[in-house]
């Protein structure tokens, strides 16, 4: 049985206004009628919107899926979580996603602060919305990413996990830009003679996504997680016919790009394909909005 302390956090949750709840997620709805707020759903991915919160009722309904009930419904469909983890996120032990939605921050230099839990295939709504966001399919992105579940400052998170060669996670969500230890390179290895060089893991799932009708298998691949692995990863890449650097269009990128092509010819500067853009995958993600 619940103590009275659950039954108060329950009701506490429920008694929050739905409307603001998810605007702390970053949803804004569509349309307002009265007191029907319209949203595209948070729960999957649609182009009209068809999510409805009645703002008087204080309850939702999703049309794409036949599912509707009070906010706390909604936050165990949301974070794919237990009730028993949605009650211990209000007592402050645990937090799912983020900490806060104005907390738009980077966390690059903490691997040493995070243990790693566990992880699992990538089915939080939350984490599949982002991926959805970033134009890359799930079955692209469940072959070489985890759902990852650490703590780091006695909290616990999950992310987007992309495991390193060294046994560590680059660890991805919309708020936070994480790594466990420890760092490496991740190299993925066909027996082929030509290797595509990325900076981040996005990037190289951009470029899977770009070529999936090829053949994917004609190449390798080096994903660095950090420009500062470059140097030292020289001797695995040059063992290859040909080096296509897919690199960053920013001063760091480029620079380590022109070091490349002017220290060894089979290093190759394929960032003009996505000039004027950050780097491949936003690239992808603009043209993708373009043609939708």
């Amino acid at each position: 049985m619940k103590s009275s302390k659950q039954w108060l956090d329950c009701a506490q949750l429920r008694a929050l206004d739905l409307v603001d709840y998810l605007a702390t997620e970053g949803h804004q709805p569509k349309k307002i009628r009265n007191q029907d707020y319209w949203y595209l759903s948070p729960l999957r991915i649609e182009k009209t919107a068809s999510f409805k919160v009645n703002r008087k009722l204080n309850r939702w309904y999703d049309h794409g899926i036949g599912k509707g009930g009070n906010l706390v419904d909604f936050a165990i469909l949301y974070h794919n979580c237990t009730i028993g983890e949605l009650l211990q996120s209000l007592q402050g032990n645990f937090f799912l996603q983020k900490p806060s939605f104005h907390q738009h921050r980077e966390q690059s230099n903490c691997e040493n602060s995070i243990e790693i839990l566990g992880d699992f295939m990538i089915s939080s709504f939350a984490l599949l919305n982002y991926l959805e966001q970033r134009r890359i399919p799930y079955d692209i992105a469940n072959r070489f990413c985890r759902e990852v579940r650490y703590k780091t400052n006695g909290k616990i998170y999950y992310s987007i996990g992309f495991k390193n060669d060294a046994g560590g996670y680059e660890l991805r969500n919309p708020y936070f830009k994480n790594s466990s230890s420890s760092k490496g390179i991740t190299t993925i290895k066909n027996g082929a003679a030509k290797v595509a060089v990325f900076e981040g893991f996005f990037d190289f799932l951009s470029f899977l996504v770009l070529i999936e009708k090829q053949q994917p298998y004609e190449w390798d691949y080096c994903i660095l997680n950090s420009l500062s692995f470059f140097e030292r990863t020289r001797s695995f890449l040059e063992q290859y016919e040909s080096i296509h650097l897919f690199l960053d269009n920013d001063e760091a990128g480029q620079n380590c790009s022109d070091y490349a092509t002017a220290i060894d010819k089979r290093y190759i500067n394929e960032s003009s394909m996505y000039r004027n853009y950050k780097d491949l995958n936003d690239w992808l993600v603009t043209m993708g909005k373009q043609a939708q």
